[in-house]
């Protein structure tokens, strides 16, 4: 349960707009849902919300309001939406009229927001939820060699700056990413923290009567990977770890893949070859997430592409040790302690970093992961996150102020 707490200062009307957004699971999902929850427990503040749907719809439930905007799937497995109707948006954003904008993508959706902004003379933020350039950039140099590498990095850096180089702040849930954006041009990057629902997402015994839905045999070492089954994922790197794992040791470890995407063939592919992989979507309902975590014994995550990951800190919030590799943006979430992770990004590095925590789980692993991961609790994230907000909107009032006082001084808002 959230508690109350007394806001301070002004109210304020926030509103999210993002085609990162599926309605089954993600973290930008889950993001977002925490942040309305934050809202309403505060019951002053207002919530606007603008996503792509299957159909255009309102929906308010309290101080919370969820636009919709008709539009098509990705493909024809994607759970997510791609938003065209940029003027759909921008009539929203007229109509709503927010004290502040928060862009959740770096693409189309973005560009017509901040341009709306401007007319409405409404500053915008901008949480850079994912290094989206790292993903090409990898793709770019394994097929066209360095010299496309460095005219692909050029261009991103030029568009980063561009895009996020106009806004009032730009969101960025790691000191690292927060200096090499700042190597890039874009001087406005402060560092926030994402959270985990500590009253869901805690500490328990280990749930068998889930380790047997989810198909684990008895004895055996259960790893768990949960999110989109995507190449940027790590995917990949994933089931070749477990393939040497398993075939190192027949018989010792059983992986729990919990999540939708375009890599399901291969994740059904690697069951049928070992026999020791169990598939599962996503669960909406995060009790029933946090009862998986319960029934495992390592989370393993190989993605080196995210800025954050929260199912990392949820998962140490149940006590759950992670595997991860070394050198991305979430080594700072290594809460059971870097060296136990991945030296390397390889399937070799990271089975035999699996293969060291299953030989050193303890109970002492799992009660120093829960006590760090505690300190992400949401409203203490939320707290620092909406002093954020309200200092941008401050500027903006002080700077209305100025304006007045000197007859019609420029605003802060570029391209006006």
């Amino acid at each position: 349960m959230w508690p109350r707490s007394k806001p301070v200062g002004r109210t304020m009307k926030i509103c999210d707009v993002t085609q990162f957004y599926s309605p089954y699971g993600g973290g930008v999902r889950r993001y977002i849902a925490e942040k309305q929850a934050f809202v309403r427990a505060r019951g002053e503040d207002e919530h606007v919300l603008v996503i792509p749907g299957a159909r255009d719809e309102c929906i308010m439930e309290g101080p919370c309001k969820v636009h919709t905007v008709r539009s098509p799937r990705l493909d024809r497995t994607s759970r997510y939406r791609l938003l065209l109707r940029v003027g759909r948006v921008r009539e929203i954003l007229r109509q709503e009229r927010p004290d502040m904008i928060e862009l959740g993508d770096p693409y189309h959706v973005a560009w017509a927001a901040w341009m709306e902004s401007c007319a409405l003379k409404v500053p915008v933020v901008g949480f850079y939820h994912s290094h989206f350039p790292d993903a090409y950039l990898r793709t770019v140099k394994k097929y066209c060699g360095a010299m496309a590498h460095d005219f692909v990095q050029d261009y991103a850096r030029a568009y980063i700056e561009r895009l996020y180089g106009r806004l009032r702040r730009t969101l960025v849930p790691s000191p690292h990413l927060r200096d090499l954006l700042a190597s890039w041009g874009v001087a406005n990057a402060v560092v926030v923290r994402l959270g985990v629902d500590t009253g869901v997402f805690r500490p328990g015994d280990q749930d068998l009567g889930m380790r047997r839905e989810l198909g684990v045999p008895e004895g055996r070492v259960c790893l768990l990977f949960v999110g989109r089954l995507a190449h940027e994922k790590g995917v990949a790197t994933l089931l070749g770890a477990f393939r040497r794992l398993h075939a190192g040791a027949p018989g010792r470890f059983h992986l729990v893949v919990v999540g939708q995407g375009p890599l399901r063939r291969d994740v059904e592919a690697a069951a049928r070859a070992t026999g020791a992989v169990s598939w599962r979507g996503n669960f909406e309902d995060s009790s029933e997430l946090a009862r998986v975590y319960r029934a495992v014994d390592i989370f393993v995550h190989p993605g080196v592409l995210e800025t954050f990951g929260l199912v990392t800190v949820e998962a140490q919030a149940c006590g759950l040790p992670v595997v991860g590799i070394r050198g991305s943006y979430m080594d700072r979430l290594a809460f059971c302690g870097i060296e136990r992770w991945a030296r390397e990004n390889t399937p070799a590095a990271l089975a035999e970093a699996v293969r060291a925590m299953a030989d050193g789980l303890s109970g002492g692993v799992g009660r120093a992961v829960a006590a760090a991961a505690a300190e992400y609790a949401w409203p203490k994230v939320f707290s620092e996150l909406f002093a954020v907000y309200r200092q941008v909107c401050d500027e903006v009032a002080d700077e209305r102020r100025g304006e007045g006082r000197s007859g019609g001084a420029a605003l802060g808002f570029a391209g006006l």
